[in-house]
């Protein structure tokens, strides 16, 4: 109540227990006295040695993690603080100045471990770079992730649904989808069709990844992966490189969102530069828990372990 009434509204004991939170969580503040603020156009008169000078927080490559930025509010940092690891913390901050989130999208980031499903193929040195620069795409697989929270589509996890109907939503919230999907992706069209000596195809959405200067063809499949889809993935990837692609445009990348896959089915019908750009990932219609999450995770890792592992096996055998 004296806090009030000497300072004013927004010092109620649940804010004071954030700032308390923010105080240890953000240590780098306090360094030189000196405390980066949100603010502009606030200071106090040098040599007052007592008091914090208090300064707007720099733009550009001066301003690193840790440090207050006039693009995240109150609300994005006690969001932030939710965060446990510093290296994911740095990441999100890093991600929601460089693509301007709201605090709510920046909460739906961190509640869909955006942090974990990029970290998943990446070694350590990948890692060091998500902390350091955040989402970097610098080869096809940084451009993906697995697997793919829609659950901004309002649709239900159910057998019933179509490939037609996904694809419908899917351009209704394209917006919303190319957060999702991540920096780089343009729209350029939608279910195409390919004509090959009489047969017709329809590929579903085509984009454009800005970073990577390539086609990404996304197949939909709303039932479990199969080897023939990534063979007929792999014939719309065939015909956007030979007729498509133009002087500057690297190979094209194929990625098949589906309910289920069987790792060793994607594996066995790629060959190894298939797996360069062909890619799977799992779709998912409702934001699962953090505990669902890391379940799914282990699974990948696993999954992606298993062959390394199996021939470290077979050489100690010989």
């Amino acid at each position: 109540m004296r806090l009030k009434g000497d300072f004013g509204a927004g010092y109620s004991v649940q804010n004071l227990r954030y700032i308390r939170q923010f105080f240890l969580g953000y240590p780098a503040l306090l360094a030189d006295r000196r405390i980066p603020h949100a603010m502009r156009g606030e200071s106090v008169t040098p040599g007052q040695d007592k008091v914090p000078v208090i300064r707007h927080a720099p733009r550009g490559e001066s301003w690193r993690p840790g440090y207050l930025h006039s693009n995240l509010s109150w609300t994005h940092y006690r969001t932030l603080l939710r965060v446990d690891k510093p290296e994911a913390r740095a990441f999100y901050e890093i991600e929601a100045v460089k693509n301007n989130w709201s605090a709510r999208e920046l909460e739906r980031q961190i509640n869909s471990l955006l942090y974990e499903r990029l970290a998943l193929s990446r070694d350590k040195k990948g890692l060091m770079r998500l902390a350091v620069k955040g989402h970097d795409v610098q080869k096809p697989a940084d451009a993906f992730k697995d697997p793919v929270v829609m659950e901004f589509l309002g649709l239900p996890e159910s057998p019933r649904l179509v490939e037609s109907e996904l694809e419908e939503a899917l351009i209704n919230h394209l917006q919303t989808f190319l957060l999702e999907l991540g920096k780089g992706f343009a729209f350029v069209a939608r279910q195409q069709r390919l004509t090959l000596d009489g047969d017709h195809f329809y590929i579903d959405p085509v984009f454009y990844h800005i970073t990577l200067k390539c086609y990404v063809i996304i197949d939909l499949k709303t039932g479990k992966l199969t080897h023939q889809d990534l063979g007929q993935l792999q014939l719309f990837v065939n015909y956007y490189d030979r007729e498509c692609r133009t002087k500057g445009d690297n190979s094209t990348l194929g990625l098949i969102l589906c309910a289920d896959k069987n790792d060793a089915v994607v594996r066995y019908t790629l060959g190894p530069d298939q797996r360069k750009t062909i890619f799977a990932a799992r779709y998912r219609m409702y934001l699962p828990s953090e505990a669902e999450l890391r379940a799914e995770l282990r699974r990948e890792v696993e999954a992606l372990a298993a062959p390394a592992k199996k021939e470290d096996e077979k050489r100690t055998r010989l």
